[in-house]
This record gives structure tokens, C-alpha cells and sequence, in this order.
């Protein structure tokens, strides 16, 4: 078994969500992630909406890793790194911009240890440019990217989504960049620094409309459920007993959508696309009460029948239940500790060989911390002064 990564190092300085889903993306391709935390406290995803049996969002993001402590401010950070980073092939830290130079291990410092290093760089607003300095967060990206600006109802304005979608998108922009960065380093044996910003990855998420709008000169307004195409034919429904989502977009999928609404002969009076639009209302009028009268349960077979895409509004419950999931490399049995096994969300992608792979669970606070300095050469003494300091 050979995994893409096998035999990659990876010294990891990220915390909460982005940085840590990216680089157990690495992980899971055969990386050894050492994870270098703060002692005492760690992580602060270790206990941010932890429950009995700690924290999910620590799990998912950062199984399969070793966790170090280290007072990057302490006497024992200058030695340690010192001798790990020259043995790393991938730096990444997710600092605001400038903290990591104070500290003394910016992108020429660190190549300076490791001239073919690859240094990625996680922040907010990128490395460079006004905005840079400014901290962030998921929804405060959600806000100013224009993301909340086009989702909500127009009765109720602006919504941000229920989950964090510019954190995971950019760990996967990030893992893609690093990934990226280890390719051309096979090619030219040349390292580089990366530089990955939550806002860009905010704004490649909303690739098709933001372009549309520096194309046509038209901001997308909010729509609800509804399509961003703005036909009728294509939003959430009101059913006798819930809700059904349905997108029917081309003409004959209109034909079909009407069709299986038991209106086929309807379809003459709205065959205009544009004129459907322009009479939304009308259609709504004439479509609302017959989707009201028949279970959502009925409503999907008739709709996949027609062929037409459709879905009832699911919770987790059903969703991690559906057998789809069991065949799917997407959840993974961990070890929480103390026996307790629990399935979390590892890989989103499966391969014909060497499968994206969990090495282990997520790792106690420095449980690796002894491990990791006595293969890097510190004799047992010096370590042992290190943990009575508190410097590791």
C-alpha cells in the first residue's frame, strides 16, 4: 500500500476548522501531521461546543495526527523547531499575518532550515492589502463576501448558512494548493510559500455569480428557495406533509414537471420561459394548492418517474442513516477515548487503490510530545526539565 503522501511531513500551527480539515486531507493520503498546540490549553476546538464526549468539530478535523505542546514564546521553541522543521517537507500555519514572523519563523526563516520547504499560510484576508490585519471568522466572511447578500427570503432579508461553509471550503483549497505546491516541488525541487485567504476562497464559491455580476452589471437578489435562474419551476414546495425541492429548468423538464403535476395541457398557456417568470405569481397560484394536497412521499415518485430532480428536506438523523452513505467513504469509526467509538466525517472521494486512509484517532493534547523529541535527538533529562517548565 502506497499512499500519495507516505513518507511527507507535515509540522502543522493551525487551529479551529480550516486549517486543520486541510491538512488531515494530507493525512489521510499517508502524511505524518505533527499538530504543534499551545500547552494547557491546546487547540481551542478541543472544547468549543464539546458535549460528554468532548468536542465533534476537534474529532473530524485532526484524526489521524500527533499533537505536540509547545510555548512558541518559551525557551524551548527556538531548539525544537530548530531541529523539526529541517525534517518537515510542509509548513502550514494559520496566524494572522505578522504574528509568525514575531515569533520568529516567517517563510524566509523557515526556508532558511528547509531550503525546499513548501509554507502555506491560512488567514482571512490573505498575507497582503488593506484588509489583512483583520481577523475572521465564518460568518463575518459570509458577510462582507456578499454570500449573505444573496441567501435569505426577501420578506426576512439576509441569512447566513447553519453550517460553515468558507471554513471547510478553504481546507480543501488549501489541501488542493499544498498538494499542488508538493507536485512542482517533484518536478523543479524547488520549495514555495502558499498563501491562502478565506476570503478568496468565499468569492471562488461564488464563482458564477460574482462573475455574472462583473459581466452584466447585475446584483443577484435574494431568492429564497428559489432558483437564482428565477423560474417557477425550480424551488422548494409546500407539501400536505413537508416540504420538496425540485429544479425543472429545460423545457421539456418543464413539460415533464407539469405533467406529473397532473396539468400537462397548463403547459400551452406558460410554454414562454420568460413569461413564466414575469408571472410567477399566477403559476405559483395554480401550482401551490396541488402540491398541498399529496404527501411529499408522492410527490418524489412522481417527480422521479419524470425524471426531473427532486428531494425532500432531510435532517441529519435521516441523512446519516440512508444506505447511500454506508457504501461512501465519508464516515469513519474513531476512537474518542476511554472505549467510546463514534462515526465522524473524514473523506469526501474515493480511489481505485489506496484509499484515503484514517491512521489513527484524533490525538490526546501532546500525546505525541515525547515521542516526536526524543527521534528528533533531545535526551530524556532536557525533555523532562521542558514539561516541569511548562515550555512544552
Amino acid at each position: 500500500m502506497t499512499q500519495p503522501f507516505a513518507g511527507i511531513r507535515v509540522v502543522d500551527f493551525t487551529q479551529v476548522l480550516a486549517g486543520p480539515f486541510a491538512t488531515q486531507q494530507l493525512a489521510q493520503h499517508g502524511a505524518e501531521v505533527i499538530k504543534v498546540e499551545p500547552p494547557g490549553s491546546g487547540d481551542m476546538t478541543r472544547n468549543l461546543m464539546a458535549g460528554t464526549k468532548g468536542s465533534p468539530s476537534f474529532y473530524t478535523c485532526n484524526i489521524g495526527k500527533k499533537s505536540i505542546t509547545l510555548d512558541m514564546k518559551g525557551p524551548a521553541a527556538k531548539p525544537i523547531l530548530d531541529k523539526l522543521i529541517p525534517t518537515a517537507d510542509v509548513f502550514i500555519q494559520g496566524f494572522r499575518p505578522g504574528v509568525m514572523s514575531r515569533l520568529g519563523y516567517d517563510y524566509e526563516t523557515v526556508r532558511a532550515l528547509r531550503p525546499d520547504i513548501i509554507y502555506a499560510s491560512v488567514s482571512g484576508f490573505g498575507q497582503s492589502g488593506p484588509s489583512s490585519h483583520l481577523p475572521a471568522f465564518d460568518g463575518a466572511i459570509q458577510a462582507s463576501s456578499g454570500m449573505m447578500a444573496i441567501t435569505g427570503h426577501p420578506d426576512t432579508g439576509p441569512l447566513r448558512t447553519g453550517y460553515m461553509p468558507v471554513d471547510m471550503a478553504t481546507a480543501l483549497n488549501t489541501a488542493f494548493a499544498v498538494s499542488a505546491a508538493l507536485y512542482r516541488r517533484l518536478a523543479t525541487g524547488e520549495g514555495q510559500a502558499v498563501d491562502v485567504s478565506m476570503m478568496d476562497t468565499a468569492m471562488v464559491l461564488q464563482a458564477p455569480q460574482v462573475s455574472a455580476y462583473m459581466v452584466n452589471g447585475l446584483l443577484p437578489e435574494l431568492f429564497g428557495n428559489r432558483s437564482p435562474t428565477k423560474a417557477p419551476t425550480a424551488n422548494v414546495f409546500v407539501t400536505r406533509d413537508g416540504f420538496v425541492q425540485v429544479a425543472a429548468l429545460k423545457e421539456p423538464q418543464v413539460q415533464s414537471f407539469m405533467a406529473a403535476l397532473g396539468i400537462p395541457e397548463r403547459y400551452a398557456e406558460f410554454a414562454n420561459p420568460q413569461d413564466r417568470i414575469e408571472r410567477t405569481a399566477e403559476f405559483n397560484a395554480m401550482i401551490d394548492p396541488l402540491f398541498k394536497a399529496k404527501t411529499t412521499a408522492y410527490w418524489l415518485q412522481q417527480f422521479e418517474a419524470a425524471g426531473l430532480p427532486s428531494a425532500n428536506i432531510r435532517d441529519y438523523a435521516e441523512v446519516t442513516a440512508d444506505p447511500q452513505m454506508a457504501v461512501r467513504p465519508i464516515f469513519t469509526e474513531t476512537d474518542l477515548g476511554g472505549g467510546d467509538m463514534a462515526r465522524v466525517v473524514s473523506a469526501a472521494h474515493t480511489t481505485s487503490v489506496d484509499q484515503p486512509t484514517v491512521q489513527g484517532p484524533a490525538p490526546d493534547l501532546g500525546g505525541h510530545t515525547d515521542e516526536v523529541l526524543l527521534e528528533l535527538g533531545f535526551d530524556r533529562n532536557q525533555i523532562d526539565d521542558w514539561h516541569n517548565s511548562g515550555a512544552i
